[in-house]
């Protein structure tokens, strides 16, 4: 009788826990690390030459566009090559005069524009303080393809409300002998994701390489300014 108590007791304990007893299911890994991410990028540029002092009259306006890769290596940091077609140059206001006869008003404008394409290949690291912005760093690979300076003048004549514009211009295709056909530069840059696909950047590139082989260096390196939108797939 006793074993038979003893017995309905052990089962009962063993009910009681079997009750008690909840499965835990593990929760899934968090992966703070990005996936690698494909892009493209497009925007506008304004660029001048180390010779000149920065202003108005000296920006060369161009664009650059192209494809990315953006390559996680923590949390914060990633490494994003690009590959861009890439306008740079500069310009050059040589001349500005109004003068007034009588009712007449007449304006002068002589100005040289220098437009260089290129292929460039940033290879820039970013550096994400908050989710959304980053600041960027890193050297950047062109090769020369094509360029050609411009000369333009333009009268511009005011009378009584009627205006009249007479223009005249020139252009001629650089000579790629005198052109070193490969450009390094440095640079330096920031950017903010609207969405997780979509982007706006903006980067300074000062190049360390001259241009005209005939001239210093010093005088002849390429400076641009670029801001621009990059779409990540």
């Amino acid at each position: 009788m006793k074993k038979l108590f003893l017995g309905l007791a052990v089962t009962a304990s063993m009910l009681t826990f079997a009750q008690e007893t909840k499965t835990i299911t593990p929760e899934p890994i968090k992966k703070d690390v990005q996936p690698v991410r494909f892009g493209i990028k497009a925007g506008g540029n304004s660029a001048y030459l180390s010779q000149q002092s920065f202003g108005l009259n000296s920006q060369k306006i161009g664009f650059h566009a192209g494809v990315f890769v953006n390559i996680p290596i923590s949390k914060q940091f990633s490494f994003q090559p690009e590959v861009l077609y890439n306008q740079m140059g500069a310009r050059d206001v040589a001349y500005s005069t109004e003068t007034k006869v009588g009712e007449t008003t007449i304006k002068t404008k002589g100005e040289d524009k220098l437009t260089m394409n290129y292929i460039s290949v940033p290879l820039m690291v970013q550096m994400r303080p908050v989710d959304n912005f980053y600041i960027e760093a890193g050297p950047e690979f062109s090769y020369f393809i094509n360029g050609k300076t411009k000369g333009e003048s333009t009268v511009t004549t005011t009378t009584g409300g009627t205006t009249t514009t007479q223009t005249h211009s020139n252009s001629e295709d650089l000579n790629k002998d005198n052109i070193n056909k490969l450009n390094f530069g440095l640079g330096l840059g920031l950017g903010y994701d609207i969405t997780p696909n979509i982007g706006i950047n903006a980067r300074y590139v000062n190049s360390l390489t001259k241009i005209d082989k005939s001239l210093p260096a010093a005088e002849s390196n390429n400076r641009v300014f670029q801001l621009g939108l990059n779409y990540k797939f």
